[in-house]
């Protein structure tokens, strides 16, 4: 089949050179990359899936993880192969148009040229007169206009995703990623002038090009068995490649919009330190696990935007809560319309209406699946852990037997002290239960001042003599400087002989190349350290 298609359009790449493979084989990588860009991006898909296999292989449900970053190769390979596919397409019409211009019958691509020309039903060369220019074409043509749609709304899409832009001005991001639409339903079409043509399967059978190829000036006459080709459109193929993933991302859209009609109840909202903004809310039928995530949309502040916040409260509870951070203009102005503004509290009719998607799965799912746990939260990213230490508190003050985490040791790194201040107080209120309990064994907990020196920590303890820590309120002291991860592995591995270790970070990429390398370097056959890492 193969060998029949090149045969097929061995005459079209005698005309334009060798630029039309160049054309052509991007092409068919574009299909293939348009067919997976969306499927990372299809959370219910994902998150099914990822509950699917978890019984199966925990390895590849936490390749499901990393769905973002698949996207984002996705979008590197489709941008890659649309530009080679653009440069070898200038260079096939100016060889088209070189081709009308150089009227010389002794030449094969003039000839095949002027195939067609009477009725212009079997065409090879787009261009059909001399009295144009490839940019008319570009712009008069089915494949012309598509391409130009195509590109500019590729343009518009990888630019304003790159992270200076997404950080600081998240709406054009999200505004501009949904020309996505205009993106395909132009790729679907682009194919449909069939510009590309190549000889008919009924002809190939009366006209062998190899054979015929040097014999251009005897095509058709009496006597000669070389008769003039027949040409006719590649039929379009992207839509067989996308139709599919298309579908799916549709299915995916209508049960996000079901879900953004159930009804959400706001029954608290809590102020902390820091502007930080904890929402507790309601909603039938709602159920999660530790670590999950959900998507807020506020459709006072704007009914287009969805964005994600890890969930804090535990499964145990009898309300899903959020802590979300005010560093935007879409979290200020829900900031501002929950009443954060204000000194006097609102009544709850006066909260604003909001809609959640979710809850989605991620890494953190797993930390019940190993006996001897690492927890590493930076900054914000300390939220996902505030429901897995809710919950394994609730676990074991009911004495579930069927726990099988018997140890945390949990780590918290923040750059200034106001970061402690929301978070401290859950803390707190651990600390205190579990000495009243006497449960102390389970949770050992540091907490880092990564931004402060020694020196200037010893000068504040002496300032403020106490009991518990000045900082935190904590009785475990604060720590200052940034963590020793080569001592704390070693320790960890000491003490817990012959047992997987699950690492669980949300922090910066950096944190966590430099854990996964100690997981790598400190696993030995006693001992097994196992990484995971939150999309955010």
């Amino acid at each position: 089949v193969f060998n029949f298609y090149l045969e097929r359009f061995k005459v079209t790449f005698w005309n334009p050179q060798h630029a039309l493979p160049w054309a052509r084989a991007p092409a068919a990588c574009l299909n293939f990359n348009c067919m997976l860009i969306l499927l990372p991006v299809c959370r219910n898909l994902l998150s099914f899936l990822r509950g699917s296999i978890q019984c199966c292989s925990r390895t590849a449900a936490r390749q499901l993880d990393r769905n973002l970053t698949f996207h984002k190769l996705v979008a590197y390979m489709i941008a890659f192969h649309t530009a080679v596919h653009i440069v070898a397409h200038l260079f096939n019409f100016e060889y088209f148009m070189d081709a009308q211009l150089d009227r010389n019958s002794s030449l094969l691509t003039f000839v095949l040229s002027e195939i067609g020309n009477g009725d212009n039903a079997s065409f090879l060369n787009p261009i059909r007169t001399n009295e144009t220019n490839p940019t008319i074409v570009m712009f008069t043509t089915i494949a012309g206009l598509t391409g130009v749609a195509i590109t500019l709304a590729l343009i518009l899409i990888i630019t304003s995703s790159m992270e200076v832009i997404r950080r600081s001005y998240f709406e054009v991001f999200w505004y501009t990623h949904h020309l996505f639409v205009i993106f395909f339903i132009a790729l679907v079409f682009h194919g449909f002038g069939r510009i590309v043509r190549g000889q008919t399967n009924k002809d190939l059978l009366v006209h062998n090009s190899t054979l015929c190829a040097d014999r251009f000036e005897e095509w058709g006459q009496p006597g000669s068995n070389c008769t003039v080709p027949v040409f006719a459109g590649n039929p379009p193929m992207t839509w067989k490649w996308v139709v599919a993933p298309m579908f799916l991302y549709l299915c995916e859209r209508l049960v996000r919009f079901y879900r953004s009609h159930q009804k959400v109840v706001i029954t608290k909202v809590v102020m902390h330190p820091s502007k930080t903004l904890e929402l507790q809310m309601k909603r039938k039928g709602f159920h999660m696990e530790v670590g999950q995530y959900v998507f807020i949309q506020c459709p006072s502040v704007s009914r287009l935007e969805w964005h994600p916040f890890t969930l804090t409260s535990a499964p145990e509870e009898d309300y899903f809560s959020a802590h979300i951070r005010i560093v935007g203009d879409w979290t200020q102005a829900l900031y501002e319309a929950c009443g954060g503004d204000r000194n006097e509290p609102q009544e709850a009719w006066q909260m604003p209406k909001v809609a959640i998607d979710g809850p989605f799965g991620t890494a953190s799912e797993d930390v019940f699946r190993y006996e001897v746990v690492m927890l590493v939260g930076a900054g914000i990213g300390v939220t996902p852990f505030a429901s897995i230490l809710k919950s394994v508190w609730y676990k074991r003050i009911q004495n579930n037997q069927e726990v099988f985490t018997k140890k945390i040791y949990f780590y918290w790194l923040c750059p200034e002290t106001q970061a402690f201040e929301w978070f401290a107080d859950l803390l707190q209120s651990l600390e205190g239960q579990m000495a009243e309990r006497e449960v102390t064994d389970f949770l050992s907990y540091n907490i880092y001042l990564t931004r402060w020196k020694e020196a200037e920590a010893a000068h504040f303890r002496v300032h403020h003599e106490a009991e518990n820590d000045p900082i935190t309120g904590l009785k475990q002291k604060t720590l200052y400087g940034k963590p020793n991860w080569d001592n704390e592995f070693t320790n960890i591995a000491s003490k817990h002989p012959g047992t997987k270790v699950g690492v669980f970070l949300c922090g910066p990429p950096q944190l966590g190349k430099s854990l996964e390398k100690q997981c790598l370097s400190h696993s030995e056959d006693d001992v097994k350290f196992i990484f995971n890492k939150e999309n955010f």
